[in-house]
């Protein structure tokens, strides 16, 4: 029998798709735990705009009575509410009768608080609860909360997802006279079928979707292979590669300290046309598109959320089966084994 008749008839028994059984078993199991993680805060900040909008703080009126604080002031009674902090920034308000946020750090951690600009009164946090915990979802989903670091290595965990989805594919093939099996789920057989079957299926119908959330994950993190691919075939006019020859980029703008004086009002912003993008560019916009699931109104978003957990079920259910047929079959061998080995008399 040939390699293409095994592998439409007896794929179980081709050596490849014994091979790419293996690569998904250990990458599923090596890396199991970091995609549950980035599947769950994926599919909450698909919603961050929608939260950041609804929950972003107005500003806190105060009672204007008085002298206003100076800085020093203002640091002296930051350091009574928070003994053991040293004020980093102190951002005046842009009207008198409006609460002044203050930041203030102690072993690298940071508090951001509203205070009364006449009485030096702590009014609370400056950010909301659920908008600092959705930041630091998105923060774990990009950065790992480990900066640049973290984004290199979740660049990595998005290739090995890429390969995870493409050997799931590989080895969800039954064969031509079960491929339909694989399709759906036998609810009426034992769990472990159910199990197997709620694996095999759900892989199927999400594999688009992984693999693509894994190709665009790589995307995010490293951009520039992308552009040049890209490029070469549809030049980029918004996105364009850098050149030698090109002017350097502005400074960053950076935080104003408490030292510094504030800075003069800016002029009025002027109306810049709206950019063009090419084809190309548009290509790209799309990569971080699909990724976010930030393309549509609330019902895509919904869609993207709940495709974003399907690694999630695929997790559990891995999981289940690689006990069923590996850690379970070994507990029970090593708990035989006392009784099979020999007796020897003293």
């Amino acid at each position: 029998m040939s390699f293409a008749e095994q592998w439409l008839q007896r794929p179980q028994n081709v050596w490849l798709r014994r091979a790419f059984f293996q690569i998904h078993l250990w990458i599923g199991v090596g890396l199991g735990l970091y995609l549950l993680l980035i599947s769950i805060t994926g599919s909450m900040i698909v919603f961050r705009n929608e939260v950041y909008g609804a929950f972003s703080p107005k500003p806190v009126i105060v009672h204007t009575s008085g002298p206003r604080l100076t800085k020093d002031e203002l640091k002296a009674a930051a350091h009574r509410a928070f003994p053991g902090y040293s004020v980093s920034f102190i951002w005046e308000a842009r009207k008198p009768d409006q609460a002044i946020e203050i930041w203030m750090e102690r072993d690298g951690r940071q508090k951001q608080r509203l205070f009364d600009p006449y009485t030096g009164q702590d009014l609370g946090p400056a950010v909301p609860n659920i908008i600092r915990f959705m930041a630091w979802a998105s923060d774990f989903h990009t950065n790992l909360l480990g900066g640049e670091k973290g984004r290199m290595w979740n660049g990595i965990g998005s290739v090995f997802l890429s390969v995870l989805s493409l050997s799931g594919l590989v080895i969800w093939w039954p064969g031509v006279r079960n491929w339909k099996r694989g399709l759906g789920v036998e609810w009426r057989a034992n769990w472990k079928r159910i199990n197997f079957d709620l694996h095999s299926a759900v892989g199927f119908w999400t594999f688009a979707f992984v693999f693509m959330w894994g190709v665009t994950g790589v995307y995010v993190v490293w951009p520039a292979p992308f552009q040049k691919a890209i490029n070469r075939f549809y030049p980029l006019d918004f996105y364009r590669l850098p050149s030698a020859q090109a002017a350097p980029a502005p400074a960053a703008a950076k935080f104003i300290p408490v030292a510094e004086e504030q800075p003069a009002p800016l002029p009025p912003r002027r109306r810049w046309p709206p950019p063009h993008y090419s084809t190309g560019d548009k290509i790209l916009r799309w990569f971080t598109y699909l990724h976010f699931g930030n393309f549509a109104g609330l019902k895509t978003k919904a869609l993207w959320a709940l495709l974003g957990l399907a690694p999630v079920l695929l997790f559990f259910t891995g999981v289940l089966m690689w006990w069923n047929r590996v850690l379970s079959r070994e507990a029970l061998r090593l708990r035989r084994a006392p009784e099979a080995a020999p007796a020897f008399e003293s």
